[in-house]
């Protein structure tokens, strides 16, 4: 590309700006951008890693003084926890966590407090994770990848987790093409991969970027993670999601909607967890999933969802 805006802490005493929360694809651009143009921005938080980018590799900057964009973490609803209990009961000591933001993470990490020796391996992260790493819960003490480190490529959260990353330590964010390489994913054992879906259909598939036609977000690295997770040894690739939208509708459905994308295959999914419960479609038949699925979606939907089941499979169960 011919050139590159990007905003970074201040020079070090070495000259050194640091890209702070964002390094993901960034970097690739800095490395290869013909101009690079940077807000030195001091409330940008130097973070470690290899978001580094020296003074003389910038061609043109501006001083400036602005706020990190912040996303303060949600009150949890009842079914974000009981999600995060489900979730919880399945993660061993000495996992190796990916996971995204929102409540659903979140719920997940409060209900983690009673772990030992936790990891984390992730695209991103954000503030559900400061309490278990001040108590010790999260240590990276097993990881076979990056021991003792957190290995992340952005951050999205509140002004205390910018507070919390500035100049950590325990932090190392690299570039999203290592941080979402499978190959780096699956060397620690116990990977638990964390991820959500607008809708999946009676046989696993899942749609996690679209609705119908329409695109609602980007794919990220569910895929990644998730054939990560399910590489490793002793790893759990999870699905998570409400049982229902805010409109009642089911999000387990008989058919994804006309259009909609898949983002993973019915053959790479595993645990699917829902405010009712959580199962493991991995290995099971069509009829099987199907019931299996049914066991954990909204009880008003359950009948219906039977009624598709027959007649996709006849006599199910």
């Amino acid at each position: 590309m011919d050139a590159v805006f990007i905003n970074v802490s201040p020079p070090d005493k070495h000259g050194y700006c640091s890209l702070g929360v964002s390094v993901e694809a960034t970097l690739a651009a800095v490395e290869t951008a013909k101009y690079v143009i940077a807000e030195i921005n001091d409330q940008m938080p130097r973070t470690q890693g290899d978001g580094n980018i020296h003074i003389s590799k910038i061609h043109k900057a501006v001083r400036v003084s602005e706020p990190i964009f912040a996303a303060a973490p949600a009150e949890l609803t009842p079914e974000e926890i009981s999600i995060g209990k489900y979730i919880a009961s399945i993660i061993e000591d000495g996992s190796c966590l990916q996971m995204g933001i929102g409540a659903i993470p979140n719920a997940v990490l409060s209900q983690l407090t009673n772990h030992k020796d936790l990891g984390i391996h992730t695209e991103m992260f954000s503030d559900g994770i400061i309490p278990l790493v001040k108590s010790g819960v999260i240590n990276g003490s097993k990881k076979k990848n990056h021991r003792n480190k957190i290995v992340t490529t952005f951050l999205l959260g509140s002004n205390e987790l910018y507070k919390f990353v500035e100049d950590n330590p325990i932090l190392r964010m690299k570039d999203v093409a290592y941080v979402n390489d499978t190959a780096n994913i699956r060397k620690n054992k116990k990977v638990v991969a964390i991820n959500s879906a607008i809708e999946i259909d009676l046989t696993g598939q899942i749609c996690a970027d679209s609705i119908g036609p329409r695109m609602y977000s980007g794919v990220g690295g569910q895929m990644d993670f998730m054939r990560g997770a399910s590489l490793s040894e002793g790893g759990k690739p999870i699905i998570a999601m409400s049982a229902a939208t805010k409109k009642g509708q089911s999000k387990i459905v008989p058919y994804l909607k006309q259009g909609a994308g898949v983002v993973s295959t019915r053959a790479h999914v595993h645990h699917i967890a829902t405010e009712y419960g959580i199962v493991d479609l991995y290995g099971k038949n069509l009829a099987q999933r199907a019931k299996a699925l049914i066991s954990i979606a909204h009880p008003d939907s359950r009948e219906e969802l039977e009624r598709a089941a027959f007649e996709m499979f006849g006599k199910v169960w």
